[in-house]
């Protein structure tokens, strides 16, 4: 069930089990989405002798257990499934890499983690990386009822009944894990048999009974963590008020730091809405002093409230775009010296040098503006901060131009 974008006709996977030939690949994807399972079927189609590891339980010895072997039976082709290959340390994963290129060894691997960043670049480089979804409802729905029906290696011979709505509720409570779905049917219908439900019936109450549901899935120090904070973002910088309380009610039910997501939210209101709306870090800060203040569970209102403000407000990325222009400023022309009017002079010695001399003080000018430059003067005529036309950073950009202009005309009469 599922993966057609790997085994449908013409696929990848589809054209490797019509047409087996010995191809190391890694399968990566969540929990129960069928790694293992097509691994098998994989190694049963390439032919030769499989050997397995879970890189959870087995290290370096069973490893040369496995190649000692395989040196001994050359004749047989060797494939070698390693589950969880990710739990293996560099060291591990090195030890792999002489004997696939040698061909002694064809490597099938099955990881819930992203290769990219838990897999070696060289042994990345030996295998065909891909990607499994997780499996919808009707693919689990499925797989619940073929379990159900299933006379030989499912519950066909139990003598109970399943009500029709039972394979969607227990797909629903399975996170798109058809082992966690098989598992939840196999409970439900022990407790069917044993008298909870007295009809011999799995109904939906049977199900309330004895599962509960399981919580969205989350690796706080993985890619599901980034992948839902960056959904988050995105989606308040989109303006998507719907999206972003979403991916915020993902994150807290799943056990994400609500601490982040509101320092997460104080660093957009600067960097995607700021002059455009500034109380959007007003509002961003004081979501996370009312957190601090009240907590979980009722600490979810000041988070979401600041989360569809910020996607509600008018978006500007000037302020940021400004100090990334005036940083590469720096890094171009390195330390200049401030101007000799900006300069502090304290002491006497300071002032006879020229420091501070000919600074104007903006409050003896009409509209507390003199116009001279603050700049060093290399750079004088940089512009760094552009204000946008969206929002109250339209009204910024319109005083600063009409304060230029004002000096101008001043200057030319």
């Amino acid at each position: 069930m599922g993966q057609r974008q790997l085994l449908g006709p013409g696929k990848a996977l589809r054209n490797l089990l019509e047409h087996p030939r010995r191809a190391s690949l890694i399968l990566w994807g969540p929990p129960g989405s069928g790694k293992t399972t097509l691994c098998r079927l994989l190694g049963n189609r390439m032919g030769g002798k499989i050997f397995m590891l879970s890189a959870v339980m087995a290290g370096i010895k069973e490893f040369r257990n496995v190649v000692e072997e395989a040196q001994g039976d050359r004749d047989k082709a060797s494939l070698l499934f390693v589950d969880e290959i990710h739990r293996w340390n560099k060291a591990q994963q090195d030890a792999l890499l002489p004997h696939l290129e040698s061909g002694l060894l064809t490597l099938l691997g099955a990881t819930t983690q992203n290769p990219s960043f838990e897999v070696i670049p060289p042994l990345l480089s030996r295998c065909r990386v891909y990607t499994l979804e997780p499996l919808t409802l009707e693919e689990i729905s499925e797989i619940v009822r073929r379990a159900f029906n299933d006379k030989e290696r499912g519950l066909g011979t139990e003598g109970i009944e399943m009500d029709e709505e039972v394979p969607s509720a227990i797909a629903g409570m399975s996170g798109g894990d058809a082992r966690v779905a098989l598992n939840q049917l196999e409970l439900a219908a022990g407790a069917a048999t044993s008298g909870v439900d007295s009809h011999q019936r799995l109904n939906l109450d049977t199900l309330a009974a004895v599962i509960q549901e399981r919580p969205p899935g989350y690796d706080k120090g993985g890619e599901d963590h980034y992948n839902l904070i960056s959904a988050f973002i995105k989606s308040m910088r989109g303006s998507d008020p719907d999206a972003a309380v979403y991916w915020l009610a993902r994150m807290l039910k799943a056990g994400a730091d609500p601490r982040f997501i509101a320092r997460r939210m104080m660093i957009l209101a600067s960097e995607d809405v700021g002059n455009a709306d500034p109380r959007g870090l007003q509002v961003a800060v004081a979501a996370f002093q009312a957190f601090e203040i009240v907590g979980l569970p009722e600490g979810f209102l000041p988070l979401a409230h600041a989360a569809v403000y910020l996607a509600g407000a008018p978006k500007s990325n000037a302020v940021y775009k400004a100090y990334r222009e005036a940083e590469k400023a720096v890094d171009t022309h390195g330390s200049l010296p401030v101007p000799l009017h900006l300069r502090n002079a304290p002491t006497g010695l300071l002032k006879r040098l020229g420091y501070g001399r000919d600074y104007r003080y903006d409050h003896d000018y009409e509209h507390a503006y003199s116009g001279q430059t603050h700049l060093p003067s290399e750079i004088e005529s940089s512009v760094f901060y552009r204000p946008s036309v969206r929002g109250y950073e339209k009204k910024i950009g319109e005083w600063l131009k009409w304060l230029k202009q004002r000096v101008s005309s001043r200057t030319n009469t």
